[in-house]
């Protein structure tokens, strides 16, 4: 579909304020939410900080936060203040030239709680004289910008889900002797945004499973373990009143009816999904409540395309996520980009990436808007990175599918059916990328993706029970080595363009500048700046701590900072720590 007037024109206004931007020098630069705005491109065209002077950035200031856990937010820059929701939910304000803290709010998280995933969350949103964010414990809390006083606070989800126990495994399997860390216990991961007086929240947890837990202060989880569908509950994404908090829409990722969808048992290129289609259509009467329990979370912080108020966000997998005998069909909305109106949340359309889902391969990556060359035409598009392993761009407008990338990570056993024995499988549940946000450079035309091989083994348990015998599945890491893949992919053709090879799986996504750069971290605590153009190491330093959470850049009294935080990973087994680190260029003499 070609671009009309307006869009052409707002994009040529757009580069002319670049240009005059960067000729008579920056001036203070904001990052005013989770992908510095509402396209979510994450990328800077503060020049500054570039190819030829990025060996000399040093560290301006550091923050140690006293919250050492999983740590994965985007740090958020409005007037000079840095606003960073930390691990279980806390939120500081620094200033964020020195670091010095302004204040400090600590959430009262329910201590009964189940975690789902960890106690880690993604940023907060900003609204005139209100902070918002979403909680581990499904709330979601506004706070006065200033102060950190509380505002208000409401319940998104009324009730605590409760999940499955490891008596609910067969006792002939290694994993009913195991520590549970997490279940099917609601939560919020996802940094929030705001749009025409509505905060925008969804949840996640939903049918993800049992959690079993290996030893060790930094050894990542175990076996992710799927029984029965009876503790799960549908997800959704909703919009709240951002003065009062009360609900304006909410979107529920599994529709009332039709979720079986169509039973389409291929994807694109003639993949094909293993499925036996005739048995699910035979069981479809003896589950008639399956869609209750439906899974589908909402992981990612949407787009929102202002000129046309569709909003875009990606979701998980259905429930239970590793037994699928209970749960005939497509599966809709699970494992999907999905479109809705931003003004009423009405659906508009839906890209299901993976229909019947049974591989935990969630739309965890936050979905990107730019202008597709494709074809001869431009095109209004969306981005995702999938867990499978391509980057799909979709035509925003309608849904279709324009291309699917090269994968970007090894691929084996795609798609393939767990066994007795155990069937290893990459990417599998940890994805070849997950919930780490792409980062776009517009003027190169390309997409920077964090990537991940780790193989994973699911293997099919049975368990005896007085209906009978109920089959249900493991995945867990195997001993194969793991590492890490940053991806430089074309926008017009998909092809990679070139990859960078890091010793540990990439998780914490990327930030690309018009200074030809590519910032990014490792779960070894290096934090690296990448040309852009060629993949090649420009500058590198170490933190004491994973760096798995999205860099910032910013501009306060014309000097660039570049900000990241670093608190490791427990899902995958990196070091934890609780740092705030900046860096800026140093001072003329």
């Amino acid at each position: 579909m070609l671009l009309n007037f307006k869009m052409l024109r707002n994009i040529f206004i757009s580069s002319l304020l670049a240009i005059f931007l960067i000729s008579c020098g920056q001036p203070d630069q904001d990052w005013s939410s989770y992908g510095m705005d509402l396209s979510n491109q994450r990328f800077s065209r503060v020049t500054q900080i570039n190819k030829t002077n990025v060996e000399t950035l040093e560290i301006a200031w550091q923050v140690e936060t006293g919250v050492k856990a999983t740590f994965q937010a985007t740090p958020i820059v409005h007037k000079g203040i840095m606003y960073v929701s930390l691990p279980f939910n806390n939120v500081i304000a620094l200033d964020a030239k020195t670091g010095n803290e302004i204040w400090r709010y600590e959430h009262d998280l329910n201590p009964n709680w189940k975690l789902c995933c960890g106690p880690s969350n993604r940023g907060v949103a900003l609204q005139g004289k209100q902070l918002f964010f979403g909680t581990v414990d499904a709330r979601l809390i506004s706070l006065n910008i200033k102060t950190g006083e509380k505002i208000w606070d409401i319940n998104v989800v009324k009730n605590n889900v409760e999940t499955e126990s490891i008596n609910d495994l067969d006792q002939s399997d290694a994993n009913s002797d195991k520590q549970i860390s997490g279940g099917t216990g609601v939560g919020i991961s996802m940094a929030p945004v705001v749009y025409n007086g509505k905060v925008i929240i969804g949840i996640t947890g939903v049918g993800y499973g049992l959690h079993v837990e290996e030893e060790g202060a930094n050894t990542p989880l175990g076996a992710v373990v799927g029984v029965s569908g009876e503790y799960g509950r549908s997800g959704f994404l909703a919009a709240y009143d951002i003065h009062s908090g009360q609900k304006v829409w909410q979107f529920n990722t599994i529709p009332e009816s039709g979720w079986e969808g169509n039973f389409n048992n291929f994807i694109e290129d003639g993949v094909t999904l293993n499925r036996d289609i005739y048995h699910e259509k035979a069981t479809l009467e003896k589950y008639p409540n399956a869609a209750e329990f439906g899974g589908g979370s909402a992981w990612t912080t949407p787009a929102i395309d202002k000129e046309t108020n569709t909003l875009f966000f990606g979701t998980g997998n259905p429930s239970p996520q590793m037994s699928a005998e209970t749960r005939p069909g497509d599966n809709l909305y699970t494992v999907s980009v999905v479109a809705l109106d931003a003004e009423t949340g009405k659906l508009k359309w839906y890209y299901q990436q993976v229909p019947h889902d049974i591989w935990g391969y969630d739309v965890a990556s936050p979905p990107v808007l730019f202008y597709a060359y494709h074809d001869g035409q431009v095109i209004p598009a969306v981005a995702q990175a999938s867990k499978t392993g391509w980057l799909y761009i979709i035509n925003r407008e309608t849904g279709a599918l324009i291309l699917k990338s090269e994968a970007f990570v090894p691929q084996s056993n795609l798609f393939a059916g767990a066994s007795k024995e155990g069937t290893v499988i990459y990417p599998g549940i940890l994805g070849g990328s997950n919930w780490s946000p792409i980062s776009i450079n517009s003027d190169l035309n390309l997409a920077f993706v964090s990537g991940i091989h780790a193989p994973i083994k699911y293997t099919l348990h049975e368990k005896n029970t007085e209906n009978g015998v109920t089959e249900y599945t493991s995945s867990e890491p195997t001993n194969d080595p793991q590492w890490g893949l940053l991806s430089a992919i074309n926008l017009s053709t998909g092809k990679i363009q070139w990859q960078y090879k890091t010793p540990q799986p990439l998780v914490g996504g990327t930030l690309s500048t018009k200074g030809g750069l590519v910032f990014v971290g490792e779960g070894n605590g290096n934090f690296n700046a990448i040309d852009a153009a060629s993949g090649a190491l420009l500058w590198q330093t170490y933190i004491d701590a994973g760096v798995n959470a999205p860099p910032i850049t910013y501009v306060i009294d014309k000097e660039q900072y570049i900000a990241v935080v670093a608190g490791g990973n427990k899902i995958m087994g990196f070091s934890q720590g609780d740092y705030i680190n900046v860096y800026k260029l140093p001072k003329a003499e």
